[in-house]
Protein backbone atom coordinates (compact mmCIF):
# COMPACT_ATOMS: atom_id res chain seq x y z
CA UNK A 1 0.00 0.00 0.00
CA UNK A 2 1.89 2.71 -1.32
CA UNK A 3 1.17 6.89 -1.24
CA UNK A 4 2.80 8.59 -3.49
CA UNK A 5 4.69 12.19 -3.03
CA UNK A 6 5.80 14.34 -6.20
CA UNK A 7 8.01 16.69 -5.00
CA UNK A 8 7.65 18.15 -1.14
CA UNK A 9 8.10 21.64 0.52
CA UNK A 10 10.86 21.45 1.84
CA UNK A 11 9.98 21.10 5.29
CA UNK A 12 7.27 18.43 6.31
CA UNK A 13 8.80 15.47 4.87
CA UNK A 14 9.05 13.89 8.26
CA UNK A 15 5.15 14.33 9.50
CA UNK A 16 4.38 13.06 6.37
CA UNK A 17 6.26 9.89 6.81
CA UNK A 18 4.57 9.53 9.98
CA UNK A 19 0.94 10.63 8.68
CA UNK A 20 1.58 7.81 6.36
CA UNK A 21 2.46 5.34 8.52
CA UNK A 22 -0.13 5.78 10.74
CA UNK A 23 -2.90 4.98 8.06
CA UNK A 24 -1.18 1.90 7.11
CA UNK A 25 0.70 3.42 3.73
CA UNK A 26 4.07 3.90 2.63
CA UNK A 27 5.88 6.68 1.82
CA UNK A 28 7.29 6.70 -1.85
CA UNK A 29 8.87 10.53 -2.77
CA UNK A 30 9.26 11.55 -6.70
CA UNK A 31 12.07 14.09 -6.94
CA UNK A 32 14.69 15.42 -9.52
CA UNK A 33 16.79 16.39 -6.85
CA UNK A 34 16.91 14.19 -3.50
CA UNK A 35 19.77 16.80 -1.75
CA UNK A 36 16.93 19.02 -1.58
CA UNK A 37 15.21 17.36 1.05
CA UNK A 38 18.88 16.25 2.76
CA UNK A 39 17.54 18.51 6.67
CA UNK A 40 14.39 16.25 6.40
CA UNK A 41 16.00 13.11 5.54
CA UNK A 42 18.76 13.26 7.91
CA UNK A 43 16.37 13.26 10.71
CA UNK A 44 14.74 10.19 9.11
CA UNK A 45 16.07 6.53 9.50
CA UNK A 46 17.29 5.39 6.68
CA UNK A 47 14.08 3.00 5.99
CA UNK A 48 11.24 5.56 6.22
CA UNK A 49 10.51 6.02 3.00
CA UNK A 50 10.96 5.36 -0.56
CA UNK A 51 12.71 7.73 -2.76
CA UNK A 52 13.13 7.42 -5.94
CA UNK A 53 15.22 10.18 -8.42
CA UNK A 54 13.07 10.96 -11.98
CA UNK A 55 12.30 14.05 -13.79
CA UNK A 56 9.51 15.60 -12.06
CA UNK A 57 9.29 18.42 -14.65
CA UNK A 58 8.31 15.54 -17.14
CA UNK A 59 4.77 14.39 -16.56
CA UNK A 60 5.31 10.74 -18.84
CA UNK A 61 8.21 9.91 -16.51
CA UNK A 62 5.91 11.02 -13.15
CA UNK A 63 3.24 8.72 -15.04
CA UNK A 64 5.79 5.65 -15.78
CA UNK A 65 7.16 5.48 -12.01
CA UNK A 66 3.02 5.93 -10.92
CA UNK A 67 2.40 3.06 -12.84
CA UNK A 68 5.04 0.48 -11.36
CA UNK A 69 4.14 1.79 -7.86
CA UNK A 70 2.89 -1.33 -6.08
CA UNK A 71 -0.88 -0.79 -4.76
CA UNK A 72 -0.81 3.01 -5.44
CA UNK A 73 -4.03 4.49 -3.10
CA UNK A 74 -3.07 8.38 -3.43
CA UNK A 75 -0.99 11.18 -5.16
CA UNK A 76 0.05 13.65 -2.83
CA UNK A 77 1.19 17.17 -4.73
CA UNK A 78 2.03 20.06 -2.15
CA UNK A 79 3.94 22.52 -4.33
CA UNK A 80 2.89 25.49 -6.57
CA UNK A 81 5.86 24.18 -9.06
CA UNK A 82 4.05 20.62 -9.70
CA UNK A 83 0.51 21.74 -9.00
CA UNK A 84 -1.13 20.49 -12.26
CA UNK A 85 1.36 17.76 -13.22
CA UNK A 86 0.14 16.68 -10.00
CA UNK A 87 -3.83 17.14 -10.79
CA UNK A 88 -3.55 15.88 -13.97
CA UNK A 89 -1.99 12.34 -12.87
CA UNK A 90 -4.06 11.87 -9.93
CA UNK A 91 -7.20 12.13 -12.50
CA UNK A 92 -5.22 9.63 -15.15
CA UNK A 93 -4.58 7.34 -12.61
CA UNK A 94 -8.51 7.47 -11.39
CA UNK A 95 -6.96 8.51 -7.75
CA UNK A 96 -8.77 10.82 -5.25
CA UNK A 97 -8.64 14.62 -5.91
CA UNK A 98 -9.76 17.39 -6.65
CA UNK A 99 -10.53 18.09 -10.19
CA UNK A 100 -7.69 19.75 -12.18
CA UNK A 101 -10.18 22.36 -13.47
CA UNK A 102 -10.56 23.73 -10.38
CA UNK A 103 -7.03 23.70 -9.40
CA UNK A 104 -6.06 25.37 -13.07
CA UNK A 105 -8.27 28.13 -12.15
CA UNK A 106 -6.79 28.54 -8.54
CA UNK A 107 -2.94 28.78 -9.61
CA UNK A 108 -4.43 31.39 -12.38
CA UNK A 109 -4.39 34.54 -10.08
CA UNK A 110 -6.16 37.05 -12.07
CA UNK A 111 -9.06 34.30 -13.00
CA UNK A 112 -9.25 33.69 -9.51
CA UNK A 113 -9.84 37.83 -8.88
CA UNK A 114 -12.67 37.95 -11.50
CA UNK A 115 -14.10 35.28 -10.63
CA UNK A 116 -14.79 36.71 -7.09
CA UNK A 117 -15.13 40.06 -8.62
CA UNK A 118 -18.77 38.18 -10.63
CA UNK A 119 -19.89 37.12 -7.39
CA UNK A 120 -19.38 40.24 -4.96
CA UNK A 121 -16.52 38.96 -3.11
CA UNK A 122 -13.67 41.30 -3.71
CA UNK A 123 -14.21 45.34 -5.10
CA UNK A 124 -11.98 44.70 -8.52
CA UNK A 125 -11.55 42.97 -11.19
CA UNK A 126 -8.26 41.75 -12.99
CA UNK A 127 -6.43 43.83 -15.51
CA UNK A 128 -4.77 42.07 -18.18
CA UNK A 129 -2.98 43.02 -21.66
CA UNK A 130 0.26 44.15 -23.16
CA UNK A 131 2.85 46.53 -22.56
CA UNK A 132 1.34 49.88 -23.20
CA UNK A 133 -2.25 48.87 -23.95
CA UNK A 134 -1.76 47.47 -19.89
CA UNK A 135 -0.72 50.93 -18.30
CA UNK A 136 -3.43 52.11 -20.24
CA UNK A 137 -5.73 50.24 -18.45
CA UNK A 138 -4.05 51.05 -15.22
CA UNK A 139 -4.50 54.33 -15.38
CA UNK A 140 -7.94 54.10 -16.26
CA UNK A 141 -9.25 51.13 -14.65
CA UNK A 142 -7.41 50.56 -11.94
CA UNK A 143 -5.65 53.62 -10.74
CA UNK A 144 -2.66 54.01 -8.41
CA UNK A 145 -0.83 52.71 -6.32
CA UNK A 146 -1.26 49.43 -8.35
CA UNK A 147 -0.07 45.91 -8.25
CA UNK A 148 1.34 44.30 -11.45
CA UNK A 149 1.93 40.83 -11.55
CA UNK A 150 2.65 37.21 -12.37
CA UNK A 151 -0.94 35.58 -12.77
CA UNK A 152 1.04 31.95 -11.62
CA UNK A 153 3.65 33.40 -9.43
CA UNK A 154 5.30 31.82 -6.60
CA UNK A 155 7.31 32.83 -3.47
CA UNK A 156 6.62 36.90 -4.01
CA UNK A 157 8.84 36.70 -7.12
CA UNK A 158 8.05 38.84 -10.00
CA UNK A 159 5.30 41.37 -7.89
CA UNK A 160 5.81 44.67 -8.44
CA UNK A 161 3.89 47.73 -6.59
CA UNK A 162 3.51 51.00 -8.38
CA UNK A 163 2.74 53.98 -7.06
CA UNK A 164 3.33 56.85 -9.71
CA UNK A 165 3.52 56.63 -13.30
CA UNK A 166 7.47 55.92 -13.25
CA UNK A 167 6.74 53.16 -11.34
CA UNK A 168 4.24 52.20 -13.28
CA UNK A 169 6.91 52.41 -16.63
CA UNK A 170 9.63 50.42 -14.71
CA UNK A 171 7.48 47.49 -13.82
CA UNK A 172 6.19 47.14 -17.14
CA UNK A 173 10.17 47.70 -18.20
CA UNK A 174 11.24 44.53 -15.81
CA UNK A 175 8.13 42.50 -16.46
CA UNK A 176 9.30 42.79 -20.60
CA UNK A 177 12.49 41.03 -19.50
CA UNK A 178 11.41 38.56 -17.18
CA UNK A 179 10.36 34.68 -17.89
CA UNK A 180 6.46 34.93 -16.54
CA UNK A 181 4.81 31.68 -15.30
CA UNK A 182 1.53 33.14 -16.13
CA UNK A 183 0.59 36.59 -17.94
CA UNK A 184 1.23 40.13 -16.43
CA UNK A 185 -1.90 41.30 -14.94
CA UNK A 186 -3.11 44.56 -12.64
CA UNK A 187 -5.09 44.79 -9.70
CA UNK A 188 -5.69 47.93 -6.74
CA UNK A 189 -3.18 47.72 -3.72
CA UNK A 190 -5.14 46.89 -1.01
CA UNK A 191 -3.91 48.38 2.04
CA UNK A 192 -3.86 46.91 5.39
CA UNK A 193 -1.58 44.13 6.74
CA UNK A 194 -1.42 40.93 5.41
CA UNK A 195 -2.23 37.80 6.78
CA UNK A 196 -2.48 34.02 5.64
CA UNK A 197 -5.68 31.54 6.63
CA UNK A 198 -4.23 28.30 6.91
CA UNK A 199 -7.52 26.24 5.76
CA UNK A 200 -8.60 23.11 5.65
CA UNK A 201 -11.64 21.79 3.35
CA UNK A 202 -13.88 18.37 2.98
CA UNK A 203 -17.06 18.45 0.88
CA UNK A 204 -17.24 21.51 0.49
CA UNK A 205 -17.17 23.20 3.75
CA UNK A 206 -14.35 25.03 4.93
CA UNK A 207 -12.24 25.10 8.27
CA UNK A 208 -10.29 27.62 9.86
CA UNK A 209 -7.52 26.37 11.75
CA UNK A 210 -5.77 29.58 12.23
CA UNK A 211 -4.10 32.49 10.65
CA UNK A 212 -0.95 33.52 9.91
CA UNK A 213 0.83 36.65 10.36
CA UNK A 214 3.14 37.89 7.47
CA UNK A 215 5.46 41.08 7.93
CA UNK A 216 6.82 41.80 5.04
CA UNK A 217 9.79 44.09 4.05
CA UNK A 218 8.88 48.16 3.42
CA UNK A 219 7.30 49.12 0.22
CA UNK A 220 8.22 48.87 -2.80
CA UNK A 221 9.57 45.33 -1.89
CA UNK A 222 7.15 42.50 -1.25
CA UNK A 223 9.70 40.67 0.82
CA UNK A 224 8.58 38.03 3.15
CA UNK A 225 10.44 38.43 6.00
CA UNK A 226 8.53 37.35 9.90
CA UNK A 227 5.63 35.03 10.17
CA UNK A 228 3.61 33.94 13.74
CA UNK A 229 1.29 31.80 14.42
CA UNK A 230 -2.19 31.27 15.49
CA UNK A 231 -2.66 35.32 15.17
CA UNK A 232 -4.99 35.89 18.21
CA UNK A 233 -8.13 37.12 16.32
CA UNK A 234 -11.27 38.34 19.01
CA UNK A 235 -14.01 35.27 18.24
CA UNK A 236 -16.29 37.48 16.27
CA UNK A 237 -13.92 38.17 13.92
CA UNK A 238 -12.34 34.79 13.38
CA UNK A 239 -15.78 33.59 12.92
CA UNK A 240 -16.44 35.94 10.25
CA UNK A 241 -13.22 35.27 8.71
CA UNK A 242 -14.36 31.81 8.66
CA UNK A 243 -17.44 32.72 6.83
CA UNK A 244 -15.74 34.75 3.76
CA UNK A 245 -13.30 32.06 3.76
CA UNK A 246 -16.13 29.14 3.32
CA UNK A 247 -17.89 31.10 0.82
CA UNK A 248 -14.41 31.99 -1.07
CA UNK A 249 -13.55 28.80 -1.81
CA UNK A 250 -16.42 27.92 -2.80
CA UNK A 251 -16.96 30.09 -5.28
CA UNK A 252 -13.96 28.83 -7.06
CA UNK A 253 -14.65 24.96 -6.89
CA UNK A 254 -12.49 24.43 -3.68
CA UNK A 255 -14.17 21.25 -2.19
CA UNK A 256 -11.42 19.56 0.01
CA UNK A 257 -7.50 19.67 0.49
CA UNK A 258 -5.13 22.15 2.80
CA UNK A 259 -5.40 25.74 1.33
CA UNK A 260 -3.05 28.49 2.18
CA UNK A 261 -5.17 32.12 1.93
CA UNK A 262 -3.60 35.58 1.49
CA UNK A 263 -5.36 38.68 2.23
CA UNK A 264 -5.28 41.73 3.17
CA UNK A 265 -7.59 42.81 6.15
CA UNK A 266 -8.43 46.88 4.85
CA UNK A 267 -10.51 49.21 6.67
CA UNK A 268 -13.40 48.04 5.10
CA UNK A 269 -12.84 43.82 5.85
CA UNK A 270 -10.32 41.27 4.04
CA UNK A 271 -9.51 41.72 0.47
CA UNK A 272 -7.95 38.16 -1.10
CA UNK A 273 -4.57 38.16 -2.21
CA UNK A 274 -3.87 35.02 -3.33
CA UNK A 275 -5.50 31.35 -3.43
CA UNK A 276 -2.63 28.50 -2.83
CA UNK A 277 -4.01 25.45 -3.19
CA UNK A 278 -1.60 23.65 -0.63
CA UNK A 279 -0.34 23.51 3.07
CA UNK A 280 1.67 26.92 3.55
CA UNK A 281 5.05 26.55 2.54
CA UNK A 282 8.56 27.30 4.98
CA UNK A 283 7.80 26.69 8.60
CA UNK A 284 3.85 27.07 8.06
CA UNK A 285 2.99 23.37 8.05
CA UNK A 286 5.79 22.14 10.93
CA UNK A 287 4.45 25.85 13.15
CA UNK A 288 0.61 23.83 12.71
CA UNK A 289 1.34 20.45 13.93
CA UNK A 290 3.07 22.47 17.22
CA UNK A 291 0.34 25.23 17.70
CA UNK A 292 -2.27 22.66 17.70
CA UNK A 293 -1.12 19.88 18.78
CA UNK A 294 -1.77 17.52 16.40
CA UNK A 295 0.14 16.08 12.83
CA UNK A 296 -1.62 17.77 10.88
CA UNK A 297 -0.30 16.31 7.78
CA UNK A 298 -2.32 13.19 8.43
CA UNK A 299 -5.18 15.49 7.51
CA UNK A 300 -3.23 15.71 4.16
CA UNK A 301 -2.91 11.61 4.09
CA UNK A 302 -6.66 11.32 4.53
CA UNK A 303 -7.59 13.99 1.43
CA UNK A 304 -5.29 11.64 -0.58
CA UNK A 305 -6.92 8.47 -0.01
CA UNK A 306 -10.30 10.46 -0.59
CA UNK A 307 -11.26 9.66 3.76
CA UNK A 308 -12.50 12.84 5.17
CA UNK A 309 -9.94 14.29 7.44
CA UNK A 310 -10.48 13.70 11.46
CA UNK A 311 -9.21 17.25 11.41
CA UNK A 312 -12.25 18.59 10.24
CA UNK A 313 -14.04 17.69 13.18
CA UNK A 314 -11.72 17.62 16.08
CA UNK A 315 -10.92 19.08 19.03
CA UNK A 316 -7.48 20.32 19.14
CA UNK A 317 -5.65 20.17 22.36
CA UNK A 318 -3.48 23.21 21.28
CA UNK A 319 0.47 23.70 21.74
CA UNK A 320 2.93 27.08 22.08
CA UNK A 321 2.47 29.61 19.74
CA UNK A 322 5.30 30.22 16.71
CA UNK A 323 7.18 32.42 15.05
CA UNK A 324 10.32 32.77 12.11
CA UNK A 325 12.30 35.12 10.44
CA UNK A 326 13.61 34.31 7.21
CA UNK A 327 17.41 34.60 6.85
CA UNK A 328 18.72 36.63 4.22
CA UNK A 329 22.10 37.94 3.53
CA UNK A 330 23.31 42.00 3.16
CA UNK A 331 24.46 41.28 -0.31
CA UNK A 332 24.35 38.62 -3.18
CA UNK A 333 26.78 36.75 -3.49
CA UNK A 334 28.09 32.98 -2.59
CA UNK A 335 26.50 31.37 0.68
CA UNK A 336 29.62 30.79 2.53
CA UNK A 337 27.53 29.75 5.76
CA UNK A 338 25.75 31.27 8.66
CA UNK A 339 27.43 33.14 11.91
CA UNK A 340 26.05 33.41 15.53
CA UNK A 341 24.28 30.04 15.56
CA UNK A 342 25.89 29.20 19.10
CA UNK A 343 24.20 32.08 20.04
CA UNK A 344 20.50 30.67 20.06
CA UNK A 345 21.55 28.42 22.79
CA UNK A 346 19.68 29.67 26.32
CA UNK A 347 18.24 32.44 24.22
CA UNK A 348 13.83 32.40 24.94
CA UNK A 349 11.87 30.57 23.30
CA UNK A 350 13.96 27.79 21.97
CA UNK A 351 14.94 28.94 18.93
CA UNK A 352 16.28 27.12 16.20
CA UNK A 353 18.04 27.52 12.77
CA UNK A 354 16.52 25.54 9.86
CA UNK A 355 18.58 25.38 6.66
CA UNK A 356 17.50 25.83 3.07
CA UNK A 357 20.50 26.75 1.17
CA UNK A 358 23.69 24.76 1.02
CA UNK A 359 27.15 26.10 0.89
CA UNK A 360 28.14 27.03 -2.95
CA UNK A 361 24.48 28.01 -3.70
CA UNK A 362 23.94 31.53 -5.37
CA UNK A 363 22.08 33.51 -3.67
CA UNK A 364 21.45 36.36 -6.70
CA UNK A 365 18.04 37.79 -5.92
CA UNK A 366 17.16 39.77 -2.12
CA UNK A 367 13.68 41.23 -3.43
CA UNK A 368 11.67 37.97 -2.90
CA UNK A 369 11.61 34.32 -1.08
CA UNK A 370 14.59 33.15 -3.82
CA UNK A 371 17.12 35.15 -1.36
CA UNK A 372 16.75 33.66 2.27
CA UNK A 373 19.37 30.58 3.36
CA UNK A 374 17.28 29.41 6.29
CA UNK A 375 14.75 30.50 8.97
CA UNK A 376 15.20 31.22 12.51
CA UNK A 377 12.45 29.48 14.58
CA UNK A 378 11.26 29.95 18.14
CA UNK A 379 7.92 29.32 20.18
CA UNK A 380 6.29 31.49 23.08
CA UNK A 381 2.65 31.59 24.74
CA UNK A 382 1.42 33.72 22.13
CA UNK A 383 2.20 34.79 18.19
CA UNK A 384 3.31 38.27 19.48
CA UNK A 385 5.67 36.61 22.09
CA UNK A 386 6.96 34.13 19.95
CA UNK A 387 7.26 36.88 17.18
CA UNK A 388 10.03 38.84 19.73
CA UNK A 389 11.86 35.71 20.84
CA UNK A 390 12.10 34.61 17.02
CA UNK A 391 13.03 38.24 16.11
CA UNK A 392 16.10 38.43 18.99
CA UNK A 393 16.94 35.40 17.91
CA UNK A 394 17.46 36.33 14.16
CA UNK A 395 19.19 39.37 14.88
CA UNK A 396 21.85 37.50 16.47
CA UNK A 397 22.25 35.22 13.11
CA UNK A 398 24.54 36.43 10.47
CA UNK A 399 23.83 34.98 6.95
CA UNK A 400 27.31 35.48 4.65
CA UNK A 401 27.79 35.55 1.08
CA UNK A 402 31.01 36.36 -0.71
CA UNK A 403 31.33 38.29 -4.43
CA UNK A 404 30.42 35.90 -7.24
CA UNK A 405 32.95 34.23 -8.81
CA UNK A 406 33.85 34.53 -12.69
CA UNK A 407 32.71 31.87 -13.83
CA UNK A 408 29.65 30.58 -11.99
CA UNK A 409 28.73 27.76 -13.79
CA UNK A 410 30.67 25.42 -11.21
CA UNK A 411 27.96 26.26 -8.20
CA UNK A 412 24.45 25.27 -8.10
CA UNK A 413 22.00 27.53 -8.25
CA UNK A 414 18.40 26.72 -7.65
CA UNK A 415 15.38 28.87 -8.39
CA UNK A 416 13.11 27.09 -5.86
CA UNK A 417 11.64 28.21 -2.73
CA UNK A 418 11.05 26.36 0.49
CA UNK A 419 7.27 28.12 -0.18
CA UNK A 420 6.51 26.40 -3.03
Amino acid sequence: MTLVCLESLTFGLGHLVRAAEAHGERLRLLTGDPSWYSYELSRLPGDALDVVETDTFDPEQVADQLSRTPELHGLISSTDTWTLVGAELTERFGLPGLDPAVLRLTRDKAAVRDRLYEKGLTRARAVSADGAHLAALVRAEVGLPAILKDSAGTGSQNVWLVRDEEELAGALRQAAGRPLKGRLFAEPHFSGPVYSAETLTWAGRTRLLGVSSRLMSPEPRFREEITAFPVAFPEPRRASLERWLDELLAVVGYTDRFAHVEFALTASGPELVEINPRIGGALVGEGMCRALGVNVYEAMVEAALGRRPRLMDAELPGGPAVAFVLGYPDRPGVFTGVGGLDRLTGMPGSPAWYPIKRIGDLVEHLDDSRGYAGIVYAEGETAELATHCAVAAANAVRVVTEPFPQQRGAHRLSERTAGG
